[in-house]
């Protein structure tokens, strides 16, 4: 266990001793008027481009430039099968078997996708628990899907909130909330990490209470996905689906990837609203009426690869190879844990705010959130106006998130130094 200091010679220290300091050149840092890097803690919004995403996209443009319909089966990377590109990656990031995962659409049209399969409602189990103050993407997909059925979102969906008093919720109160529904439980529907708080949540044993009363488990990875390590196929997780533009770095707006267990994969029947590039790859071509999926989940694909987005994925996903999640995580919790060292002897001299994330390692992944007891947004105003680049979430939440591939401890300790500045001014309890 590392013994901080709250000076900025030991985070100098640090970041010397770092064996992935030489990442954060891979990117491009955003720079304030004088050409000096940012203090960028926004990577659980939007991650920063790698810089060889202009390659990745040269070359798929080049592609295109010179061969037209033919770069489907030329160039360096032919389009025909991009998706295929990524599996790899996919087996140390998120713990599955490469027949479990695909990469495609955006995540909200995914989760819909996903619904039509493991939504399948019945007079007596129809119900839907998830958590309180969840993604509004999340809330608004839930409520629709119940209502698609005839169901009124307020019977059959199940928000769980943390008890009075605290900020994020236990598992056996989430485990509780399942046995009490029982059988009339459909579905479990959580986020991996709560974006509002920074809650890991433990979705081995979410998984595990699901099954125990018949229902799906279910799991919006957005903030979990290249910001800790998974291992969705062991914990046995029917399905889950994320974005790639937060701790993936892979561009706005950029492509979502789903994972479904194999149990469930090499079910060919298995609902689902159906498209070509679902249709079994070897007999696609033939142009035949009868739907037959692939059996993995590849059989959910609905269209071929957007490849410039793709490429872009695809450059960002070959970083993390590199890298490996294993020291990233590592990284990621040495970052936070100085975080939270400093802010709290900050909190201890003046007050003001209070560090609603949890404690515990296995608790969270890159991102703390601070609840700020008045005057939230002039604080965080004031981080902007001196080039800290981070996320204000409403009422009351400054949300700041330092991601091992680019972030330093010296930028921790800077950030530490304007927050303490800025409570001073507007936030603590001394004036």
């Amino acid at each position: 266990m590392t013994i901080f200091e709250s000076s900025i010679q030991f985070a100098r220290a640090k970041d010397e001793q770092d064996v992935l300091k030489l990442f954060r050149d891979k990117f491009d840092l955003p720079k304030n008027s004088t050409g000096q890097p940012k203090i960028y803690f926004c990577g659980n919004s939007l991650g920063l481009q790698p810089k060889s995403v202009q390659a990745y996209l040269d070359e798929e443009l080049q592609n295109w430039r010179e061969n037209g319909v033919e770069g489907h089966f030329s160039g360096i990377r032919p389009w025909m099968r991009y998706h295929h590109y990524f599996n790899n990656a996919w087996q140390a990031l998120i713990g599955c078997e490469p027949e479990e995962v695909v990469i495609m659409n955006n995540l909200t049209v995914n989760l819909h996708l996903l619904m039509v399969s493991f939504y399948r409602p019945t007079a007596s189990r129809y119900k839907i628990i998830m958590e309180g103050h969840a993604f509004p993407s999340d809330q608004y997909a839930m409520a629709s899907q119940v209502m698609h059925h005839g169901y009124d979102p307020a019977d059959a969906i199940i928000e769980i909130y943390p008890k009075a008093g605290a900020h994020y919720l236990s598992t056996d109160q989430i485990e509780a909330a399942i046995e009490q529904t029982g059988e009339s439980l459909a579905m479990v529907m959580f986020s991996g990490v709560q974006y509002y708080t920074g809650q890991f949540f433990d979705l081995e044993r979410i998984t595990e209470a699901a099954h125990g009363v018949g229902a799906y488990a279910g799991f919006d990875l957005a903030h979990a996905v290249g910001n800790l390590p998974l291992s969705l196929h062991r914990w046995d997780v029917d399905f889950a689906t994320w974005c790639s533009y937060k701790y993936l770095n892979s561009g706005p707006g950029a492509v979502s990837g789903v994972f479904i267990h194999k149990k469930h994969a090499q079910n060919t029947n298995m609902p689902r609203f159906a498209g070509w590039w679902g249709h079994d790859e070897a007999t696609r071509f033939k142009m035949e009426k009868s739907f037959v999926a692939m059996p993995t989940a590849e059989g959910w694909q609905l269209s071929n690869a957007p490849v410039m987005n793709m490429a872009a994925h695809l450059a960002s996903l070959e970083i993390f190879q590199e890298a490996g999640i294993d020291r990233l995580r590592a990284k990621s919790l040495e970052l936070t844990g100085y975080l939270r060292f400093l802010l709290e002897k900050v909190h201890k001299e003046i007050g003001g705010f209070m560090i609603i994330t949890p404690p515990d390692d296995a608790d969270h992944g890159a991102q703390l959130s601070i609840l700020m007891e008045k005057n939230g947004r002039a604080v965080f105003e004031y981080l902007e106006d001196h080039d800290v680049v981070a996320d204000w979430r409403e009422p009351d939440v400054i949300r700041i998130a330092p991601v091992p591939l680019y972030n330093t401890f010296e930028e921790v300790f800077q950030f530490s130094a304007l927050f303490e500045k800025a409570i001073r001014k507007y936030g603590g309890s001394e004036e």
